[in-house]
């Protein structure tokens, strides 16, 4: 919600109804930001929608005559723009008002407009060179530009059904990895492979002069109208995207639950190089295009922190802004951006500098949930609560943090995580067995303090949304092994004393105990969305052999035994 230009709440549905990527009518997120800022939805001006059934129609309707999809697929598409062109009623019904009620204005804002929006309009930069990248919304795939003020131009699409979205999705897909938003363990799985499937990569991905791209057609089946999204109970699924011919050129799919072979590692690490180029050849041209060195990127693309921790090295972009929720929740962000500074013209004013917008709790309710749970607490002042903490974490223990406004975006940033002492060799495997029970080749990230980056890393640009990864410093690796990936990297957050002072201060006394002024941070969850209410950080405490619990200045520490960590 942004509120006299100024964001004041945002959060994902999936925080609230515990269903992981829930794709429905956001309702429980719409009720948080209305009661957050204390009006009721007859009270809003203006209400963004991130997509625009109109945008690209006539693209549209000549690729449906070109394609001649099936009916499935074209009926489909009619009852999805049917229900967009619905909102204010299913809105009203949402809210129990009538719909008459809701004066707003509705604006359909075309999806990558939005996501561009989304990354300029809240960026530090009066001027900036734009890019958006995801599987496809608006009939598009791909959308780069320039912002200046309070506008922004569109210069360049690559539309359907050309998208390297979906090349990395279909790849997902081909290596076993079927749930929706499993990308991210293509990522973690490159470091563990080396890029030998390159010449086949490129027979799926054809690229072209000046950056541009083409998928070669007959690898996937979503051009042939064969791919369908289903929300069932609210939880997205997408069919198969790659075509029998991906097989014949890679060799039989990984079944699911198959064992991950070195030809799978290589595999997604030559995908993870396929994408790399492609998105190293848009930024070269979008920079020739604007003669700017400053970027602001969105989209679901930009998520890839591997490719994002590049950008310096390998174009000639200087400065980056990449909002915490790049992906398709950041639609949001910028319709309502998108709304305020390019058609209402007003002036911009407000960078974001912080993740934090969801709810918070006061020290009585978290007391209360605590005690209904029969978990024994105490409440501790402030730097006892810090060195007590620090000293657990030094000791190898598990603590389970929650303090402040929730996260919004993927990443836990220090306000709903679980920690870890990064200097301990065996807490990556402690962490996956006991507690996160995940697959063993994803990493975990390191959470530092803002000034000791460059000690530890080979860049020292801060990474305050956990958005990009950077080379480890080869004397320090052996210093931090739980947050060092096999390839000697480390998705890191700088942590700002100004933005987190209660997150830095606990890094900062487990600087004093270890001399180490990083911890090991990964999401307050064991295989659900990020716990956002006490209760549900409770319960995930109950149920895996986390030490301690921290929400506040309360602080549980489990006794020591059979339900330890060690």
């Amino acid at each position: 919600m942004v509120m006299d230009g100024r964001l004041i709440a945002a959060i994902e549905e999936e925080r609230i109804r515990r269903v992981k990527h829930w794709a429905g009518f956001p309702s429980e997120s719409i009720r948080f930001c209305l009661a957050y800022a204390g009006i009721g939805i007859q009270d809003v001006d203006h209400i963004a929608i991130s997509r625009d059934p109109k945008a690209n129609y006539w693209k549209k309707v000549w690729f449906v005559f070109k394609a001649t999809p099936s009916f499935t697929s074209l009926w489909n598409r009619f009852l999805n723009r049917r229900k967009v062109a619905g909102l204010k009623e299913e809105l009203a019904k949402a809210l129990g008002v009538l719909a008459s009620a809701i004066k707003a204005k509705f604006h359909n804002v075309e999806h990558h407009r939005a996501h561009l929006a989304s990354a300029f309009f809240v960026s530090p930069f009066d001027q900036a060179a734009l890019l958006s990248i995801d599987g496809m919304g608006d009939f598009t795939s791909t959308m780069w530009g320039i912002g200046a003020g309070q506008s922004l131009e569109v210069l360049g699409t690559i539309n359907y059904p050309h998208s390297i979205g979906f090349f990395y999705t279909a790849i997902t897909q081909f290596l076993g990895f079927w749930k929706f938003g499993d990308e991210y363990k293509v990522m973690g799985l490159a470091a563990f492979g080396k890029s030998r499937y390159m010449e086949e990569m490129h027979e799926i991905v054809r690229t072209r002069r000046e950056g541009l791209f083409e998928l070669e057609l007959d690898y996937f089946l979503h051009a042939k109208g064969e791919v369908n999204m289903a929300w069932e109970g609210g939880y997205p699924e997408l069919s198969k995207l790659y075509s029998p011919s991906l097989e014949e050129l890679l060799g039989p799919a990984r079944k699911a639950d198959e064992e991950l072979s070195e030809k799978h590692k290589d595999i997604a690490a030559s995908a993870q190089a396929m994408y790399e180029e492609v998105f190293f050849g848009l930024l070269s041209k979008l920079h020739k295009e604007t003669g700017n060195t400053n970027l602001c990127f969105a989209g679901g693309a930009a998520q890839n922190s591997l490719a994002n921790g590049k950008i310096f090295s390998h174009s000639p972009f200087r400065e980056v802004f990449i909002q915490p929720a790049g992906y398709d929740a950041g639609g949001a962000l910028g319709g309502a951006y998108f709304v305020w500074n390019q058609i209402l013209e007003r002036e911009r004013g407000q960078v974001m500098m912080h993740a934090y917008w969801g709810p918070e709790y006061r020290l009585d309710e978290i007391e209360a949930i605590l005690s209904k749970n029969d978990l024994p607490y105490r409440v501790l002042q402030d730097d006892e609560l810090f060195v007590e903490t620090a000293k657990h974490l030094a000791d190898g223990k598990v603590v389970g943090w929650f303090q402040g406004r929730t996260e919004w975006g993927p990443r836990a940033l220090g306000n709903r995580s679980i920690l870890a002492n990064p200097a301990r060799v065996d807490m990556k495997d402690i962490l996956n067995l006991k507690i996160k029970k995940r697959e063993p080749f994803r990493p975990f990230a390191p959470s530092i303090l803002e000034g000791y980056v460059e000690e530890y890393f080979t860049q020292g640009y801060a990474v305050p949304f956990m958005e990009k990864v950077y080379e480890i410093k080869p004397e320090k690796r052996s210093r931090i092994p739980a947050v060092t990936h096999a390839d000697g990297t480390g998705r890191l957050q700088t942590v700002s004393k100004k933005e987190n002072p209660i997150y830095w201060r606990l890094i900062d006394a487990f600087r004093e105990i270890t001399g180490v002024p990083i911890l090991l941070n990964t999401s307050f969850n064991e295989n659900e969305p990020i716990v956002n209410h006490p209760q549900e950080a409770v319960e995930c405490f109950s149920r895996t052999k986390m030490d301690v619990l921290v929400m506040g200045n309360c602080i549980v520490v489990r006794n020591t035994g059979e339900n330890s960590a060690e």
